[in-house]
């Protein structure tokens, strides 16, 4: 099977240089902006935010449940955010929006108390 693959490449060069753009494509389209940390995070969740285009973008965060928990203008790089009583164990979803109301990116973390 090695062998018909080393052919593939060998007879469709054109074809390899495509597979191996979309490739590096899609790596560099997964590159996160936001990082949540620590996860799990007990008393404070921290959100670095490695490049906005819009100044203007808002980070959102919902409870498992749909419940929205924060609503937090985004100007600088880093946001803490309290954990209180009202985040209780569980999965929380974050959604950093630009002034549009557009998903930016989305991620997740864990409430652990």
């Amino acid at each position: 099977m090695n062998k018909n693959l080393h052919i593939l490449f060998i007879k469709k060069p054109v074809l390899t240089l495509i597979i191996i753009l979309m490739s590096v494509c899609t790596a560099f389209s997964q590159v996160k902006i936001v990082k949540a940390y620590p996860n799990p995070a007990t008393a404070v969740i921290n959100f670095e935010f490695q490049k906005i285009a819009d100044k203007n973008a808002v980070l959102q965060i919902y409870s498992f449940s749909g419940k929205k928990m924060a609503d937090v203008n985004v100007s600088g790089g880093k946001v803490s955010i309290a954990l209180d009583n009202e985040y209780y164990r569980g999965i929380y979803v974050f959604q950093l929006r630009d002034k549009n109301g557009k998903i930016i990116e989305t991620g997740k973390f864990q409430v652990v108390k």
